[in-house]
């Protein structure tokens, strides 16, 4: 797109929602049926971005095709990848007892074919509000394609639960200059009286602050990861052959680069607040909040026209 800094949104949409059920990246919330993705790209359109990438799954494919057909402006370059289990690097064999693919880090990786921006990583299902995606998409327009200082877009811990049941959530440390440090993965937290609490798998429980800085799987990123992500999933696939549970994250990417010095990870804030469908039940909620948006004018009641 001449003219105009080009950077891509990638909206990760293999998964099929094992708490939520259902292909829950396109399910109704919108006054005619949009689903959160839709809002998702409606925003980062309004902020800049000039490409998409959807990652699917091939039993999802036709589906979420079929969904976005004709929908966005022709200026906007559309693409679509596929996550499979056997995009392996370095001809590595899909270890015998596996059956899903390897998680987030390797869903960006299935991106590599189409994506030559620096691009935005987000879930489908999650709906991280305009202001950040105007924030991503400022940082990444002032990278080039080679560079390795990556960025992602922070939360409050008490804006992303869920009053139907545990979440998983990544709580991150950052250095007094504001870059990543670390990213703790806490996968059963609740609120309990007062507190946030995270349950481990011995029933102990590790008490969360309210203001603890969460990654929502916003993430910025250049083409120069996928060098790095193939690399370190090569090693991850080889060490977990025998785990056919074990996935590849994003954040143990981050953390495995930023302890070697080889990327960095700026922490940006947001004025946003993020709301999601991890269970069906949260559902009317995320229908009413966006009811809301559109009664208020943030939204036109039609995203896409006649």
């Amino acid at each position: 797109m001449e003219g105009k800094t080009r950077t891509t949104l990638v909206l990760l949409a293999a998964g099929m929602g094992s708490r939520y059920g259902g292909v829950k990246q396109i399910d109704g919330v919108g006054p005619n049926g949009e689903a959160i993705i839709d809002y998702s790209i409606y925003d980062a359109i309004r902020v800049g971005f000039t490409d998409l990438c959807f990652v699917v799954r091939k039993e999802i494919e036709d589906d979420v095709r079929e969904f976005f057909a004709g929908k966005f402006p022709d200026s906007i370059g559309v693409n679509f990848a596929v996550q499979s289990l056997d995009d392996l690097p370095d001809g590595l064999p899909v270890p015998a007892e596996r059956a899903k693919p390897w998680g987030t880090a390797h869903a960006v990786y299935a991106a590599r074919t189409v994506v030559d921006t620096p691009f935005a990583v987000v879930n489908a299902d999650d709906f991280y509000g305009r202001n950040a995606y105007k924030t991503l998409q400022a940082y990444l327009a002032a990278l080039t394609a080679s560079e390795t200082d990556y960025a992602m877009v922070g939360y409050r811990l008490d804006e992303t639960l869920s009053e139907h049941g545990t979440v998983s959530r990544g709580i991150c440390g950052k250095d007094a200059d504001g870059f990543l440090e670390s990213i703790t993965e806490h996968k059963k937290i609740a609120r309990k009286g007062n507190q946030i609490v995270d349950t481990l798998d011995d029933g102990s429980e590790v008490v969360l602050q309210p203001d603890d800085v969460t990654s929502m799987n916003m993430f910025g990123f250049t083409p120069a990861v996928f060098g790095q992500i193939e690399r370190e999933f090569s090693d991850f696939v080889t060490k977990n052959a025998d785990d056919p549970k074990s996935e590849f994250y994003i954040p143990t990417l981050m953390t495995q680069l930023i302890g070697r010095s080889e990327a960095q990870m700026r922490v940006l804030s947001t004025t946003a607040q993020w709301f999601g469908m991890t269970y069906r039940e949260d559902k009317e909620a995320v229908r009413s909040r966006i009811l809301s948006f559109v009664e208020s004018g943030s939204y036109p009641e039609r995203l896409w026209g006649e």
